[in-house]
C-alpha cells in the first residue's frame, strides 16, 4: 500500500515507486511512502485561501467544540490505531501515551477554549493600558489568528500524539495545518487523518498531509506562516536558515534533541521511598517507548556515596524488563522504530563507552519473546557508568537515542547543579527528594537550563505523571540544544499561532473592537433592570447606577459580630487610628461588597441564574461610618454558553463614596438564561 498525501481535501498518491517502510517488529513491509510530484505551493494557497477562511468564520468555542467533537470520534476508532501501532514497536502501554495521551490533548484544548477564551473571534490579552491623562486615549492588546498556514514537522516516536499536540492549539487559533509526519511511521499518522477527513468534522482546507519529503514547500512561505518542528538539532537548525524562513521572519518553534537530567536528592538513601521512586522512574523511562522519547531520562544525577547503590539497583531492575513482540502481554518493552534508528543508537552507545563503562546491557544477543532479533530492531536496555562525568564531555552532549541512561555521581548540591546544567538545555528534568530545602536549591539552581521540572516524593508519586509526561495544560519545549521553543502550556500555545496587536484609540472604539466595556467607554443607561434581560437583551456597555446607602457603626458593629471578623482596625476606635491607612474604625471590606450587592441586585426570579464569582477585587480608600455608598454596575462582557441555555455576564462593578472617590472596583460574574430558556421556564 502506497501512503496518500491528503491535498486540498482529495487523497493522492506521490509518484514514482516511493521508500518502503517496514515493520520494526518482523522487518516485513507495511507501506510505501512519496510525496513526489505534488504541487506544495498550491498546498499553501489552499490552506490559506480555503482552510483559513473557513476556520476563522467560527469563534473559539465552536472551534473548541470541533477540537472535542473529533476527539469522540478518534476514540471510537482507536482500536484499529492500536493495532497498526505494534508495527512501529510500541507495546500497548506505549501506545497509550501516543494515541489515547493525543486524543485526551484535543480534550483539554477543547475544555481550554471553551472556558479560558472567549466565544469571539478576538482574544484579549490583558487589561487595558490608560495612555492619557483623562482617560480619552486608551490601548489594548489582541491576538488574531494568522493568515497563512502552519506547518508541522513531527517526529517519528509519536506518530500520533506528535499530530495532535500540534493541531489542537493551532486549529483552536483558527489556522489550518499542513502536517509532515516522520516516515519511518508514517502509516499510522495517515491512518489517523483519514479517520478525521471521514469524521467531517473540520471544515475545508483545514488540515493536509504530506507523506514524503517537503520538497520546495519551504520557498513559498510568508511571514503569517507558522513552522512547529520536532526532530533533531541540526536539522531544525538547517531548516532554521532557509533562505525563506529568514527572509519573511517565519515563526519557527521548535522541540530538538534533550539530554534530559534526574537528580537523587542526598536524603534519598537506599531503604527511604524516595530510592524506590527513583528506580522505578528512571527504569520506566529507560524502557517505556524503548526510550525512544524526547523527554526520556539520559543523564542519572545521583550521589557519588551512592552511586553503586543506584548501578546495582537499576540493573536489576532492568534485567527484569521483558524484550520482544510488543504485540505479546508479556513483553515489557518493544523494538526500535527503524533498522536506521537502531545501529545509529548502536553508534551512540559506542561514543558513550569512550568515556563511561556499560554495567549493564550492551550486547547485540539477548533474550527476545516471541521475535526474531534478526528481522526486528531490537535493542537491549543499556546502563553506562561515569566515574568523572564533569570533565567528561561525551556523557552531556551524545544522545542515544534509545533505552540508554548512564551514572553521573556528583559530591555536593552545586555540583549536581553544574551537571545538570552541561547538557546545555532541556525539555524536562527532575528531583527525587524528600528534602524541600534541597528541592529549592536544585530548583533555582537548574531551571533557566529546563523547559519542565517535576519535583517527586513521597507525597505525590501516587498521582505523578511522571518525568517524561508532557501535559497539554504546561509548556513542552526547552532552552539551548532542546530547541528554544515552546508547545501547548494550554492557551499559551494558541496564541503561537496568533499575531499580538496593540491597538490604541478611544475606549468606545476599542469596545467596539474587543467587545469588551473599557471604562471611560459609553454607558448605556438601562430602561429596566439589567437583571430582568435575558442573555440576548443585555448589551455591552449597559449600566445601571444605584441608590446610596450610609455606612453607620452600628452597621460596622453588627457585620464584626455577625461575621466573627473582629479585626482591630473595624473594632476598636483607638488602635484603628494608630494605623497608618485609616483615621478610625472603618467598614469591613467584605460589608462594602455585600452592601454593594444589597443596592444593585434584583431580588425577583429573573433570567440572572447565579452569581458564580468575583474577579480582580481592590479596595481604593477606606469607608468610615458616616460614608455613603453607591454602585456602577455595567455590562463589561458576554460570554455564550452554546448549547446550555445559558451564557457568561461579568459586570464591570465600581462602588464610590459621597465624594465620588472610587472604595471598591471588581467584577461580577453571573449565568444569565437565553431568550429560549427564560421562555422555557417562566
Amino acid at each position: 500500500m502506497k501512503l496518500g498525501n491528503l491535498v486540498k481535501d482529495q487523497w493522492v498518491e506521490g509518484s514514482g515507486d516511493g521508500t518502503l517502510l517496514t515493520s520494526a517488529v518482523s522487518g516485513k513491509p507495511v507501506a510505501a511512502i512519496s510525496s513526489e510530484g505534488l504541487d506544495f505551493a498550491d498546498m499553501l494557497h489552499h490552506a490559506r485561501s480555503v482552510g483559513g477562511a473557513n476556520l476563522r468564520r467560527y469563534t473559539f468555542h465552536e472551534r473548541g467544540e470541533m477540537l472535542k467533537a473529533l476527539a469522540k470520534y478518534l476514540m471510537e476508532h482507536k482500536k484499529e490505531f492500536y493495532a497498526l501501532s505494534t508495527e512501529t514497536g510500541a507495546t500497548r502501554s506505549d501506545s497509550w501515551i501516543d494515541i489515547d495521551g493525543g486524543i485526551s490533548t484535543l480534550f483539554v484544548f477543547s475544555g481550554k477554549g471553551r472556558r479560558e477564551m472567549p466565544n469571539d473571534h478576538v482574544y484579549l490579552d490583558g487589561p487595558p493600558e490608560y495612555l492619557s491623562r483623562n482617560g480619552t486615549f486608551v490601548a489594548q492588546h489582541i491576538c488574531t489568528p494568522k493568515l497563512g498556514a502552519a506547518v508541522h514537522i513531527n517526529a517519528f516516536n509519536f506518530p500520533c500524539w506528535g499530530m495532535l499536540e500540534k493541531l489542537a492549539p493551532t486549529l483552536l487559533a483558527g489556522v489550518p495545518a499542513i502536517v509532515k509526519p516522520a516516515s519511518s511511521t508514517a502509516y499510522l499518522t495517515e491512518l489517523m487523518v483519514r479517520r478525521i477527513l471521514d469524521s467531517g468534522i473540520l471544515p475545508d482546507g483545514a488540515l493536509q498531509l504530506i507523506c514524503g519529503s517537503v520538497g520546495d514547500l519551504f520557498d513559498h512561505l510568508n511571514c503569517q506562516d507558522t513552522i512547529a518542528f520536532t526532530g533533531s538539532k541540526n536539522t531544525a537548525e538547517f531548516l532554521q536558515q532557509h533562505p525563506r524562513v529568514v527572509s519573511e521572519s517565519v515563526a519557527f518553534t521548535a522541540e530538538t534533541d534533550s539530554l534530559n537530567a534526574s537528580i537523587l536528592g542526598p536524603d534519598a538513601v537506599p531503604g527511604t521511598p524516595e530510592f524506590e521512586l527513583y528506580i522505578r522512574e528512571v527504569t520506566r523511562e529507560m524502557t517505556s517507548k524503548a526510550g525512544q522519547k524526547c523527554t526520556a531520562i539520559r543523564r542519572i544525577i545521583a550521589p557519588a556515596s551512592i552511586a553503586g547503590d543506584v548501578v546495582t539497583a537499576l540493573s536489576t531492575a532492568l534485567g527484569e524488563i521483558r524484550i520482544g513482540n510488543p504485540a505479546s502481554k508479556e513483553v515489557d518493552m518493544g523494538a526500535l522504530a527503524s533498522p536506521g534508528q537502531r545501529d545509529e543508537v548502536r553508534g551512540r552507545v559506542n561514543e558513550l563507552s569512550h568515556q563511561a563503562e556499560i554495567v549493564y546491557g550492551g550486547k547485540d544477543e539477548f533474550e527476545l519473546v516471541d521475535a526474531d532479533a534478526d528481522k526486528g530492531c531490537f535493542f537491549m536496555p543499556t546502563l553506562l557508568h561515569c566515574e568523572k562525568p564533569l570533565t567528561s564531555k561525551a556523557v552531556h552532549s551524545v544522545e542515544a537515542f534509545g533505552p540508554v541512561s548512564t551514572v553521573l555521581p556528583y559530591e555536593n548540591l552545586d555540583e549536581a547543579i553544574e551537571l545538570s546544567r552541561l547538557g546545555e538545555g532541556s525539555l524536562a528534568g527532575s528531583i527525587i527528594t524528600n528534602d524541600n530545602a534541597v528541592a529549592r536549591e536544585l530548583i533555582l539552581g537548574t531551571a533557566p537550563y529546563h523547559g519542565r521540572m517535576l519535583v517527586i516524593n513521597r507525597h505525590c508519586a501516587d498521582e505523578s505523571t511522571g518525568h517524561g509526561s508532557p501535559l497539554p495544560h504546561l509548556v513542552h519545549g526547552g532552552p539551548g540544544r532542546a530547541g528554544g521553543g515552546e508547545e501547548m502550556g494550554g492557551v499559551r500555545g494558541v496564541l503561537h499561532y496568533m499575531q499580538r496587536t496593540a491597538v490604541q484609540g478611544s475606549p468606545e472604539t476599542l469596545t467596539a473592537i474587543g467587545n469588551r466595556w473599557i471604562r471611560g467607554s459609553d454607558q448605556k443607561r438601562a430602561d429596566v433592570h439589567p437583571f430582568r434581560k435575558t442573555f440576548e437583551q443585555i448589551g455591552v456597555g449597559d449600566t445601571l447606577h444605584t441608590d446610596e446607602r450610609e455606612i453607620t457603626l452600628d452597621d460596622i458593629q453588627h457585620f464584626a459580630d455577625f461575621t466573627g471578623d473582629r479585626f482591630y482596625a473595624h473594632t476598636d476606635e483607638e488602635a484603628a487610628a494608630r494605623n497608618p491607612f485609616f483615621e478610625g474604625r472603618v467598614a469591613h471590606g467584605y460589608l462594602i461588597v455585600s452592601f454593594a450587592a444589597g443596592l444593585f441586585v434584583d431580588p425577583d426570579f429573573g433570567p440572572v441564574l447565579a452569581n458564580y464569582g468575583v474577579d480582580d477585587l481592590r479596595f481604593a480608600k477606606p469607608v468610615n461610618y458616616g460614608d455613603t455608598l453607591k454602585v456602577r454596575l455595567t455590562c463589561k462582557q458576554k460570554t455564550l454558553r452554546t448549547g446550555t441555555g445559558y451564557g457568561e455576564v461579568r459586570w464591570d462593578t465600581e462602588v464610590t463614596n459621597q465624594d465620588d472617590e472610587v472604595v471598591a472596583q471588581y467584577d461580577v460574574l453571573t449565568m444569565v438564561a437565553t431568550d429560549e430558556h427564560w421562555a422555557s421556564v417562566q
